[in-house]
């Protein structure tokens, strides 16, 4: 199985348990690195957002309340967490602010030059092709357009280095197999993170798909990063 169907597969899975698990075991900081993600797009003219890998929409929810864009468009290949993140925007009312569809990172189903924005949060690991999604993300991109990505990292002090892997390692996969019942996620989430060419790495990566002005803003000690790079114009 490709990893494309294995990660569809894995998130329908525990997509009933998964935004509770997110919180738990961040201890909620995932909404405050969202935050900081939404604000690295501050003071732009937002007609049309793309948020791939959009999971439950949460960082779709958070761009429409923060930043009131005119539209925000979100694409994920689990339909199980599409399905949760369509209850939470019905919920709130945001059927016409925001919309749901079941898409690939790495064949997207618009136009090039559409979009004034391009966001992921925690998505990017999961890509099966990191150079076909960036590339992907980087040909929607209006020129003049900017993309926003927030994912996990490897700290760079050892120390801390050491306490974060002993946590992700094994803390994590066993509060996540108690809770959700499943038994490979949970170990797929560290594999992906260590296996992830973070910091300086992803920039380089950024930089060979086409983005210009990459930049790389550490959160937590290193534990995750929000990387920016915009499309020429």
């Amino acid at each position: 199985m490709a990893k494309k169907e294995q990660v569809s597969h894995m998130f329908d899975q525990i997509a009933w348990r998964y935004d509770f698990l997110n919180h738990l075991l961040t201890m909620r900081i995932d909404k405050i690195w969202r935050r900081k993600a939404v604000n690295k797009l501050r003071g732009r003219k937002l007609n049309e957002v793309l948020d791939v890998a959009t999971g439950t929409a949460d960082l779709a929810l958070a761009i429409q309340k923060r930043l009131n864009p005119g539209h925000v468009t979100g694409v994920d290949i689990s339909e199980g967490m599409l399905d949760l993140g369509r209850k939470k925007i019905q919920k709130k009312g945001l059927e016409k602010q925001i919309t749901l569809m079941h898409g690939d990172s790495e064949n997207l189903p618009f136009e090039e030059n559409r979009f004034d924005a391009v966001t992921v949060a925690f998505g990017v690991r999961n890509f099966e092709n990191l150079a076909a999604g960036l590339s992907e993300m980087y040909r929607v991109l209006k020129p003049g357009g900017k993309t926003v990505i927030l994912e996990f990292s490897i700290p760079r002090n050892r120390l801390f280095r050491s306490i974060f892997n002993f946590y992700f390692l094994h803390i994590l996969p066993f509060i996540g197999r108690m809770v959700s019942k499943d038994m490979q996620a949970y170990n797929y989430l560290p594999e992906s993170v260590q296996n992830f060419p973070s910091g300086p790495a992803f920039i380089d990566k950024m930089k060979g798909c086409g983005f210009t002005n990459a930049v790389c803003y550490s959160l937590g000690f290193g534990i995750a990063s929000i990387y920016t790079g915009e499309k020429q114009e």
